[in-house]
């Protein structure tokens, strides 16, 4: 059983991250389009989808998933699972950032720069390099 869950917390974590790479993309090319054009409404539906259909259940399954794993593998007290707790913690948070600014773009109200989004989109890329040390490498 253990494998499995492995299988499906790994296939979860790819979703995710996937996600969470991708919308801040689409939210810089956003930028570019004007408020209520064809190609905003287009960018809307696909930021819409992404969150709520690919993101939001593999984040759930991450968080379902993982903390059955370290249970499992008796690996509660192992102080590098907390600190990879702490950094999936912070890209649940980002998550609900990026849910956050969708909704603005959706009202049209999207206050930020392309800029702005370029450097988000490097922040799961950071907390992913970060999680997978920890995982690896266990260093404490």
């Amino acid at each position: 059983m253990v494998l499995w869950l492995k299988a499906v917390h790994v296939i979860a974590v790819i979703a995710w991250m996937a996600g969470l790479l991708y919308l801040p993309r689409l939210f810089v090319y956003h930028c570019e389009a004007e408020p209520g054009s064809p190609t905003s409404q287009t960018f809307k539906v696909m930021e819409h989808r992404l969150l709520r259909y690919i993101m939001n259940p593999a984040m759930l399954v991450v968080w379902v998933t993982g903390p059955w794993l370290a249970w499992v593998q008796g690996m509660l007290y192992d102080h590098w699972l907390w600190a990879k707790l702490v950094l999936v913690g912070l890209l649940t948070g980002f998550h609900h950032a990026l849910g956050s600014w969708r909704k603005n773009f959706a009202a049209d109200r999207n206050g930020l720069e392309q800029r702005f989004y370029r450097m988000a989109n490097e922040v799961p890329t950071v907390l992913m390099i970060g999680i997978v040390i920890l995982v690896i490498v266990k260093p404490f």
